[in-house]
């Protein structure tokens, strides 16, 4: 359950070696987390982000538990069974999703199979596994499901649209689920961050706008306070976005970033 002052103490990441992910889990960890559950493809990758998450002293000033889970998006059939089992464990105050794939646009493109393989991962497996943690959430009768978006789903772009078309997919899914949640006692949560950059101070990512994985770990923390529907990283995005989904097609191309 979450503590006294609202933060959760229970947090399972869909994608254990995402960096959004481990962020948010890091800041979470300062905040009193106590239990962390990564969940990923078993690779060296898993293990060192859990390692590197028990290192850390939390609000009590003592390191969480950290465990374990093999998990793979592309295989929805395994979702029930694997997940069923982490909540069997105990209640989850937050399920982050945080898996997905960028891709590679001029390949993709040139190869279909592995475009398909974005869309599968970022689409019809975060539908599965969502749909499979809102439920045990709902059975709870409490916790929150933040699902990690983006912006590139808000209009399609010449320079990413299969990766920017799952997330519109993803988007609308996660708007659908926070209204059948609605009264369950579960808060269902979209962040929609910029391009994100390794960390600050490094080079921005291509457009106006960029941000970091603090930047986002931040973002959904006080997001989940104020029990958001939407959350922008950065917060100015908002407007930003606003504009361009109405702007005419000729200046939306030109504005694109070459």
């Amino acid at each position: 359950m979450k503590d006294a002052f609202g933060a959760p103490q229970s947090v399972l990441v869909l994608g254990g070696t995402s960096a959004l992910g481990l962020a948010t889990a890091r800041r979470l960890i300062a905040r009193r987390a106590r239990t962390v559950w990564l969940a990923g493809r078993p690779s060296p990758a898993l293990d060192a982000a859990a390692a590197g998450l028990r290192a850390l002293r939390g609000g009590a000033g003592s390191g969480p538990e950290v465990r374990t889970v093999a998990f793979d998006a592309l295989d929805p059939a395994s979702h029930e069974d694997v997940l069923g089992k982490v909540f069997a464990e105990g209640d989850i105050d937050l399920v982050l999703l945080a898996f997905g794939l960028a891709g590679d646009q001029a390949h993709d493109e040139a190869s279909p199979p592995d475009a398909v393989r974005v869309a599968q991962t970022n689409y019809t497996g975060a539908v599965s596994a969502a749909l499979v943690c809102a439920g045990a959430l709902q059975t709870q009768g409490h916790g929150a499901l933040v699902v990690l978006s983006s912006v590139a789903g808000e209009r399609a772009r010449r320079a990413d649209f299969i990766y920017g078309s799952s997330k519109a997919g993803l988007d609308t899914f996660a708007q659908g689920l926070r209204e059948a949640m609605d009264g369950t006692g579960v808060h269902v949560m979209t962040v929609r961050p910029a391009a994100v950059r390794a960390r600050a101070g490094a080079e921005p990512g291509p457009g106006p706008l960029s941000t970091t994985p603090e930047e986002v770990a931040t973002a959904v923390e006080l997001g989940l306070r104020r029990r958001s529907r939407t959350v922008y990283v950065p917060g100015r995005l908002r407007l930003v976005m606003a504009a361009l989904r109405h702007l005419p097609g000729p200046l939306y191309r030109a504005a694109q970033p070459e």
